[in-house]
This record gives structure tokens, sequence and C-alpha cells, in this order.
């Protein structure tokens, strides 16, 4: 199993003939009732999962500032305004809540130390403490690619690799990764991170000239059902998850979350943007293997097939008299 991948109760590993390989849950088919804390809901993500959450959610919504964006939100849940810097303040709105979906914070690639110290360091570590304090089983923490994307960009990142942020804001993503890990191994809460790509509507896909989110593109729908199912696993302590839809080329892996909670993207940048669907990458990209080739074994098992045939036994001619003589007697 990736080292970014535990559960409870088990052992963490499972060793097979090709090394470690990732432990495979039963995925809970019953429809727990859960309330759910979702911190920075008045932003994208957040709206979106507000507006398309399962019945069997019940949100709890935490704004900053009470606005009429806070007002929208009403129809959807329970809106509270709190801020990321109150310890106490963050520990009451958790109180009774089964999983935090934390995606307050600085949300900006060029933040700078000034604002992602106060936001996405110290405010992340107050919700943590907040959650543990207050019982909540699950944090499910709104990491990013960023803290991967130092990597070059010819590199698909898998999540047993080591963080490389490419910017301050994906340390501070980093930073909150780290504590997650720290919190469910030691301090026996559920985290699960989620490395966040590039996070739009389906209308931008369609945009010629955004097709330069090839391999990084998710569109709401995907990243809402990986969500969901984050929300609804009961297996896992600790994992980290890329959040991409099922573009043709993807920046980050994804069979993680495929593997683990069952994460299926329905959607591929390749397949929606006018400019790459002419180049048709969605469906005749070749793939170097057996599917585009015929068999290299196909002159031994023709030899082999030729030989069956000339052994094979004719049968009897009187089988058919046999059997009828066998049956009158």
């Amino acid at each position: 199993m990736p080292s970014s991948l535990s559960r409870f109760r088990t052992p963490v590993h499972q060793r097979g003939a090709a090394g470690i390989q990732p432990v495979r849950y039963p995925s809970s088919k019953k429809k727990i009732a859960r309330k759910i804390l979702v911190t920075g809901a008045a932003g994208v993500i957040g709206k979106y999962y507000a507006r398309h959450a399962p019945p069997h959610h019940r949100l709890k919504l935490m704004v900053h500032s009470w606005d009429d964006r806070a007002e929208a939100l009403k129809k959807y849940g329970t809106v509270v305004q709190a801020e990321l810097s109150s310890l106490r303040q963050l520990t009451d709105i958790c109180d009774g809540v089964d999983t935090v979906i934390h995606l307050g914070g600085d949300p900006s690639p060029d933040a700078t130390w000034s604002s992602l110290l106060p936001a996405n360091i110290v405010g992340t570590y107050h919700l943590f403490v907040a959650a543990k304090t207050a019982g909540v089983r699950r944090v499910i923490y709104a990491s990013s690619i960023h803290a991967v994307s130092g990597y070059p960009l010819d590199v698909q990142v898998k999540t047993s690799e080591p963080v490389n942020p490419g910017d301050l804001y994906g340390v501070s993503k980093c930073f909150g990764e780290a504590l997650g890990r720290y919190m469910a191994e030691q301090e026996g809460l559920s985290v699960i991170a989620l490395r966040i790509g590039a996070f739009q509507p389906i209308s931008v896909a369609q945009a010629s000239k955004n097709s330069s989110l090839l391999d990084a593109f998710v569109s709401e729908r995907d990243l809402h059902q990986l969500i969901v199912r984050c929300v609804d696993d009961d297996h896992l302590k600790f994992a980290i998850f890329h959040g991409l839809s099922n573009n043709r080329f993807k920046r980050l892996d994804i069979t993680d979350a495929r593997e683990a909670v069952g994460y299926a993207p329905q959607d591929d940048l390749a397949a929606e943007n006018p400019q790459l669907k002419r180049t048709a990458l969605a469906k005749n990209p070749i793939a170097h293997n057996r599917a585009e080739h015929p068999s290299g074994l196909r002159e031994e098992l023709e030899l082999s097939r030729s030989h069956a045939m000339k052994t094979k036994k004719p049968r009897s001619g009187l089988g058919k008299e046999k059997r009828r003589s066998k049956k009158t007697h």
C-alpha cells in the first residue's frame, strides 16, 4: 500500500509478489446520516458541494463574514459565522459534527507569507485541534496540486512520492498534509487530504483558450463525487488522493482514489475542448501495446493449433448406433 494510504485497526501495509500493494476495502452500501461542517462554504467548491450534497449529508456551512453569499447558503443548511483564528469558535461549531470538509484559507497561488501564516498555517492547525477536541470522526482537507507542482511538467506524480511544492502557497498545503498525517497516526482523527487540480465548470473546459488545462482539469461534478465518497468511507485512517477528472493526460495519478473509495470521474478536458477535439486525443491515442498489434506468439499458437488438429482422433461413426443399442437393453 502506498505510504499515503492507511486504515484503522488492521496492518497498514500488505506485501505481495510485486512489493507493497494497496489493500482494497469494501465500500459501505448503507448511507449513514452525517452532520457535515464545511469551512470556506462561500467559495466556489463549497457552494457547489452545498447545492449538490446528498440528502444524508446534513450541512453546517461556515463563513467568515456575513454577506449576500452567506445569505444564499441558508437554503442548503445551517450557516454559521466563525474565524479560523479562533480555536474556541471552531471547537464550538465542531460539536456534534461527523466530518469537517476544510476548504477555508487563502486559495491564491500568489499569496505571501503574511497571508498564508494566519489562514493556511495557524487556521489549519486550529481546525484540526478543534475537530479532535470535539470528537469529529474525519477531516477532509483541501490540499492542492501546488503541493507537488515543483516536479517537471512531464512527470506524473503519485501520492506515494515526496511533496515538491512549486510556490509558497504549495508549502502551506504540504504543512496541512503533514499535520493531517500526524493527527491521523498519533491522535486518532481520520484525515483525507485531496490535492485538488484546476477546479472549473465544464463550460471552461469547452472554451478553446483553456486547452492548457489539459492535464490538471477537474470538473465540478467529478470533485463533488470524490468529496462525497471520502465523506462516506468508513475504513480509511489517512489518505492522500489526487482530485483530477478522467483527462487523457493527468499530471497527477488518480489510481489510489479509484481503488480505495471507488472514484469514477466522468469528464475529460480533451473530449470537451474544441481545440483538442480536433486532435482526437480522447479517442485515438497510440497505446504501443498488444491492443494495437497482432500477438507476437501467433506463429507458435498457429503451430500448436495445427498440431492439435492433426492429432485429434476422429469420432466413430457408430457412436449414435451404440448409444441407441444401450437404450434398448
